[in-house]
Order: structure tokens, then C-alpha cells, then sequence
């Protein structure tokens, strides 16, 4: 084969696919429902934002990598955050279509492009789920130990940890979260308002409580491992922001998309940073940081600590609603992007089928939630956390690049909603992102450079065969096929 016919073969990869068609498959009978309001949206932000950041992972970030500069850390990531929000508003008006950063990479860098940033998100928020759900975990063990009731630590740790064999809280909330999607996402964003109103409740009772117990000792060193250790707590606490990414993956479901997703995915954001800075303060304030080392629940633990033991019962409750409001959000996006993938032809053609009564994605859905189960029920929580955040960098880096890349290739588009200063707010979020994907564990780079390995042999085996870009689908229902037709309902 010559050169020329190499590239002729091959130029598929680097094709994008037009913004009219990919909007082709959001109406219709195949479409799915526009059922969320700019209200519920800002909810399924900041329940999706603030949980796990706030109730796991700052007791972790706090005691290995940043001590009470844990708060300059959650400020270095809400900069970067804020970076990416504004490109990720900018194209979430402008293809309003479930899939996130991995339908924007295809809309403006390519369908290449769009696999590997498709299959990080995979990585990112199945990583997520099981993180999440380790956290519900250590939350649920420490009420109910509170209340005399004491589960096996063979039943409630992963193997390898204080005797544990399974983490089974961890399954079980999985599998509860599985079930309310597949009955529908508008009834899942109902249960959504009330938890997210519930724990926000719970954080500013925690602030109250705490307060005037601070002992400004306790700041004291401020840096105990040096700036690295805050820009990498940094890296780490990103795994907290990654609630508005969710938000994007909501587009296609959500009334009026053009006006309401931008402003779903800055206002859960600025709600979600003031708090996790608020918290980290009074948190590493009222403990020394070392004595979170060995908790997965350091607010309630926190609490326990300087007395005001029913102070931490109560937030037990609603850091299992918080978190429980998480796990909803999560595994939504989870669903949506494999739907979106699968609706392109890049993935089997079983996950972008929906129920007939539900209208959800109910295969896909279960699938999501089996794996994520496993996951969370056989790993340890550091790992979980360090994993998750290298592969939302990455996205963010591609949604910025994409920002900057259409601005000049499709001037003409309409966009509802204008990310300020391109070239320059994108050019930040790039470099910051690459920064803090630097600061990583190394251990943590090489698992991400195996699972892309792993993607590009899926891509170049299956998913480049049974690309959908050039198909005529208008007409077809976006499926192109009659099993498609009677697997959207």
C-alpha cells in the first residue's frame, strides 16, 4: 500500500462529525426525553460536585498530600475548574447532545479524537462511581456502629484491608442507584432535589457546629509537604469537580439547553467551591491533619472528635444522602456517554437501546452498574481517587482545545453561550490541567497509558468498522436499522 492510499484509508479517523447531525438523533421517537428544568439541572450539579469532595476525599488529600494548606489546594483546582466550565458551557449550548467532552471532540477534532476522550470518560466515571460508593460506605458503617449495630469488617472493606473480603455497602447502593435510572431520569432527579437540599443543610450545620472549635495551631505548619504536596493534593482533589462535566452529559434531556446548561454547569460550580473551601478551612482547623489518615469519613469523624457526637450521627445522614445524590449523577453520565458512543456506532449497538416504557437506556445501564459494583467492592479508596482524576484532566484538555480549534475552523456557528477571552481561558485550563496531570503519582500515569492502549486496540479492531459517520441517518431515526427501530421503543 502506498503512502497516499495509507492516508486515504485512514483519514476517517481524523474526520469530525457535523453539529446538524449530531443534533439529528435528539428528537424524534429515538431521542431522549426534555424533561429537566435549569432548577433540577443546578441540583444534579451540585449534587454531583459537592459529596465525596467534601465527606472522603479531603480527609485523604488533607493527611498524605496537603495538611491545612488542603484550601489552597481546592482553590488551585475551583481556577482550573472554572477554566474548563466555561469552554464546556460554550460547546454544551452549541450541541446540545447527551455524550459530553467526548460529542464535543467529535464536533470539533475528530472521530480519533472523540474515541480516546469517550474512552477516558468510561475510565473516569466508572472509577468514580466506585470511589464514591466507598465513601457511602465508611459513612453507612460509621452510623450504624454509631448506633450499636457492627458489621464484620470481612463485609464492609475491600481485600487486602483491616480483614476485609468485600466492600458489600458499596454493592448494594450500586445496584439500589441502577434500579431508579432505569425507572427514569426525571423521577431520579426528583429524589436528586431532596437529598442535594438535605445535604447542603448538613454542610452549613457542620460549619456552625465547628466554628468556635478552631484551634489555629492546628494550621500549623501550613505546608507540611511543601508546594508540591499542594499542587499534587491539587490534582487529587479534582476528583471533587468533576459534578459539571455530569451536568453536560444531561444536554439532551434538559428543556431549553441553549439558556439552561450553561447556566447549570457555572452556578453549581461557584456553589460548589465556596463550600469546599469554607469546609477544608474549619475541617483542618478544628483536627490536625494526621489523625485523618485512617478514616474515610472525616466530617463526622471530625465532629467525634471535639465532642458533638450527635453532631456526627447527624452528618453521617446527610453525607449518605449527599453521596447518595453523587452516586445518582455519576452513574447517569456513565450511561449517557456509552449511549452516545454506542448511538454513533462506536460501541455495540445493544447499549443505545431503549426501554420501551421508560425510554431509558436500560442495558447500558445495568451494565454500568454491575461493573461498578465490582469495582467498588474490591479496591481501596486512594487508588480509586488517584486514577479517576488523570483521565478528567484529559477531558478538560480536550474540550478547551476544542473550543479554541472550532472558534477558527466554524466562525459561522451559533453559540448561545461564549466562553470570554479565546484563545486564552482555554490556553489556561490546557496548561493547568497538563500541570496537575504531571503532579500525579507515576503509578497513576501508567495505569491511564495502559487503559489507552487498551482503547486504541478496541477502536482499530471494532469501533473504526462500525463508525456511523457516514451514514445517511436522516430518515432512519439516527439508527439505520430495523433492530435499532424496535430497540429504541
Amino acid at each position: 500500500m502506498d503512502v497516499q492510499a495509507f492516508f486515504r484509508k485512514y483519514s476517517i479517523i481524523f474526520e469530525t462529525k457535523p453539529i446538524a447531525k449530531l443534533m439529528e438523533c435528539t428528537g424524534g421517537a429515538h431521542g431522549l426525553k426534555k424533561v429537566l428544568s435549569p432548577f433540577e439541572l443546578t441540583l444534579l450539579g451540585i449534587g454531583a460536585i459537592i459529596g465525596t469532595g467534601i465527606f472522603v476525599i479531603t480527609g485523604v488529600v488533607a493527611a498524605n498530600y496537603s495538611g491545612p494548606a488542603l484550601v489552597v489546594s481546592f482553590i488551585i483546582s475551583g481556577i482550573v475548574c472554572a477554566f474548563a466550565a466555561l469552554s464546556y458551557a460554550e460547546f454544551a449550548a452549541m450541541v446540545p447532545v447527551a455524550g459530553s467532552a467526548y460529542t464535543y471532540g467529535y464536533a470539533s477534532l475528530g472521530e480519533i479524537w472523540a474515541w480516546i476522550i469517550g474512552w477516558d470518560l468510561i475510565l473516569e466515571y466508572s472509577v468514580s462511581i466506585a470511589a464514591v460508593a466507598v465513601g457511602w460506605s465508611g459513612y453507612m458503617v460509621n452510623l450504624l456502629t454509631a448506633v450499636g449495630i457492627i458489621l464484620p469488617p470481612g463485609l464492609v472493606n475491600p481485600p487486602g484491608t483491616s480483614g476485609g473480603l468485600v466492600n458489600l455497602p458499596a454493592i448494594l447502593i450500586i445496584l439500589a442507584i441502577t434500579a431508579l435510572l432505569i425507572i427514569g431520569v426525571k423521577e431520579s432527579a426528583r429524589v436528586n432535589n431532596v437529598i442535594v437540599l438535605v445535604k447542603i443543610g448538613v454542610i452549613l450545620l457542620f460549619l456552625f457546629l465547628a466554628f468556635s472549635h478552631i484551634n489555629p495551631a492546628n494550621w500549623t505548619p501550613f505546608m507540611p509537604y511543601g508546594w508540591t504536596g499542594v499542587v499534587t493534593g491539587a490534582a487529587i482533589v479534582f476528583f471533587a469537580y468533576i459534578g459539571f462535566d455530569a451536568v453536560s452529559t444531561a444536554a439532551e434531556e434538559v428543556r431549553d439547553p441553549q439558556r439552561n446548561v450553561p447556566i447549570g454547569i457555572l452556578s453549581s460550580l461557584v456553589v460548589a467551591t465556596v463550600l469546599y473551601i469554607a469546609v477544608s478551612a474549619v475541617l483542618t482547623g478544628i483536627v490536625p491533619y494526621l489523625a485523618f489518615k485512617n478514616t474515610s469519613a472525616p466530617v463526622a469523624f471530625a465532629l467525634g472528635q471535639i465532642g458533638i457526637s450527635w453532631g456526627s450521627a447527624l452528618v453521617s445522614v446527610g453525607a449518605i444522602c449527599g453521596i447518595t445524590s453523587v452516586l445518582i449523577v455519576l452513574l447517569y453520565g456513565q450511561t449517557r456517554i456509552f449511549f452516545a458512543m454506542s448511538r454513533d456506532g462506536l460501541l455495540p449497538g445493544v447499549f443505545r437501546e431503549l426501554h420501551p416504557v421508560y425510554r431509558t437506556p436500560v442495558k447500558v445501564t445495568l451494565l454500568v452498574g454491575l461493573v461498578t459494583a465490582l469495582i467498588a467492592s474490591l479496591l481501596p479508596l486512594q487508588t480509586i481517587a488517584e486514577l479517576v482524576n488523570i483521565g478528567t484532566l484529559a477531558a478538560f484538555i480536550i474540550v478547551s482545545l476544542g473550543v479554541i480549534v472550532l472558534r477558527r475552523t466554524r466562525p459561522d456557528i451559533e453559540r448561545p453561550f461564549r466562553c470570554p477571552f479565546v484563545p486564552w481561558v482555554p490556553l489556561l485550563c490546557i496548561i493547568s490541567c497538563g500541570i496537575l496531570i504531571v503532579m500525579l503519582p507515576f503509578v497513576t500515569h501508567m495505569r491511564f497509558v495502559i487503559w489507552l492502549a487498551i482503547g486504541l486496540v478496541v477502536y482499530f479492531a471494532y469501533s473504526r468498522h462500525h463508525s456511523r459517520l457516514h451514514e445517511d441517518t436522516a430518515g432512519l431515526g439516527c439508527w439505520g436499522t430495523e433492530e435499532g427501530e424496535k430497540g429504541g421503543g
